[in-house]
């Protein structure tokens, strides 16, 4: 019986990468992780758990996106299968590379979780982790403008457009977090603990007796 469409899973980054690249050409699980790590896509697709990227291949095979091209033997490797892309699969994969393009999705990152309870720790101590954030995230940029300006340059410029894009958030972030910083260090944004326990106290009055 085939699926129903509300039956059909989500789309996921690590998916529209398998129907991406096999455009290309049929391709075993091993040659499309290393393509997605030549082609820098690793920063933007987690490759780093090769269980996941067959659990994928694997639930593509089953919706019809993908199908068993042909098995692979060779004298030094196991045995490979080697996967192409089916007409559902290309037209699911544009499908889906329009919606992650222009429905924004709360992704629920873990940073802006962390920052929504930073007024457990004290203004000291938040400043110190935003100064790490900072110099992590200097050193980020730094390598995106190398990578843009460096090996890359001559692509044509859709070739590193994710990249572009992170450089531009990770320079907004950057601005931000720095700004954040430096009123925590000069005082302009402070709070105490006995101010916070009060409010919380107050809600959890509230919520307990509702």
């Amino acid at each position: 019986m085939p699926r129903r469409m509300s039956d059909r899973p989500p789309a996921s980054p690590l998916a529209l990468a398998v129907l991406s690249l096999l455009e290309v050409g049929p391709l075993h699980p091993y040659g499309l992780q290393r393509l997605i790590r030549q082609w820098g896509k690793d920063t933007v697709v987690n490759v780093g758990q090769r269980a996941s990227l067959y659990k994928t291949i694997q639930r593509l095979e089953r919706d019809g996106l993908v199908t068993v091209h042909q098995t692979a033997r060779d004298q030094a490797f196991p045995e490979r299968t080697v996967y192409a892309l089916t007409d559902e699969g290309r037209r699911r994969g544009r499908e889906w590379m329009i919606q992650m393009l222009a429905e924004p999705r709360n992704e629920f990152p873990p940073f802006p979780a962390a920052l929504s309870f930073a007024m457990l720790l004290g203004p000291a101590d938040l400043q110190a982790a935003l100064e790490r954030r900072s110099a992590a995230l200097a050193t980020r940029l730094a390598e995106l403008d190398a990578e843009l300006g460096g090996e890359y340059a001559h692509l044509p410029r859709i070739t590193l457009i994710e990249s572009e894009y992170q450089r531009t958030m990770v320079a907004a972030e950057l601005a931000w977090v720095d700004a954040v910083a430096a009123e925590l260090g000069s005082g302009a944004l402070t709070w105490s603990y006995e101010q916070l326990a009060s409010i919380a106290s107050a809600d959890v009055r509230g919520v307990g007796e509702a």
